[in-house]
């Protein structure tokens, strides 16, 4: 596998590689000289991201993308389970090893199902659109990545209502996300939007240059309003994106002001919207 098809992106073991001193097979030495760019998960030697902690495709927030040691959850059980996976959903803000959390579920996880594999006559149980929706604003705006189960019917294809459903949902991450009222980036602590005239806004998305890691400890978000700023909401992880809805507010002024940090903060992306969502 690792020598025969070229660069391989990722190679996972879902626990069945565990210990190599106990009764794990020893891939990883492979995998290390053959594919030294892959990701690697995860034995209890090494991990390139972790598991987020469920299987809702979603993750809490704060989330940071570092962890205190170098392997996800083959190792150190009695602290990653600990809080029902506390350590893994929320990452570590002080850990030394860059290891963003995954969310994972399946596209067929409707009233009560939880279903990695096809099966006939069983459309109803593909998420709706809006549950979609609250998955990616809670994992890819939690500072996660999504990983969506989907699966091959009897045709060897991916069904057809998958299909659509998925079209769907990616043409409503872009309704949303594509045309923000404002944007800005660069590095310092405070960054100011400015629009024309007073417009509604109720969402902002803000991405951190994480070439850099994770500065960010503390934010705020406000508006002016009569000649004041007015804190509209707080927050402390950003890393790679924070989507965050808020109360419809109206202003022609808005300001993010980065209160704590690690290092100057770089911001890639600092936008606001007006998101007209379809359900």
């Amino acid at each position: 596998l690792c020598t025969r098809y070229g660069d391989l992106f990722m190679i996972w073991f879902d626990g069945g590689a565990d210990d190599p001193t106990k009764y794990g097979a020893d891939v990883l030495p492979i995998v290390e000289k053959y594919q030294p760019k892959c990701l690697f998960y995860h034995n209890a030697q090494r991990a390139d991201f972790r598991w987020g902690g469920s299987e809702s495709g979603t993750v809490p927030y704060p989330c940071w993308a570092t962890f205190p040691f170098p392997f996800s959850h083959s190792a150190q059980k009695e602290i990653v389970f600990k809080d029902d996976f506390k350590l893994l959903k929320e990452g570590d803000k002080d850990g030394k090893y860059w290891m963003p959390a995954m969310s994972d579920a399946p596209l067929r996880g409707f009233k009560g199902r939880h279903e990695w594999f096809w099966e006939p006559n069983d459309d109803a149980h593909i998420f709706p659109l809006k549950n979609l929706m609250n998955m990616y604003e809670r994992s890819v705006g939690h500072n996660s990545t999504l990983i969506v189960g989907l699966t091959p019917d009897d045709r060897g294809l991916l069904p057809d209502a998958d299909v659509k459903r998925l079209t769907e949902w990616g043409n409503e991450i872009k309704s949303r996300f594509s045309n923000p009222l404002k944007t800005t980036s660069g590095e310092g602590t405070v960054f100011e939007l400015k629009l024309d005239k007073k417009q509604v806004v109720n969402y902002f998305v803000l991405q951190e240059d994480i070439t850099q890691g994770e500065r960010v400890r503390a934010f705020k978000m406000e508006v002016e309003m009569n000649k004041k700023w007015r804190t509209i909401a707080e927050g402390t992880n950003i890393g790679y994106k924070h989507i965050r809805p808020i109360d419809p507010i109206e202003g022609a002024k808005f300001r993010l002001t980065i209160t704590q940090s690690t290092a100057p903060p770089r911001l890639k992306n600092v936008g606001i919207f007006n998101v007209m969502t379809k359900q």
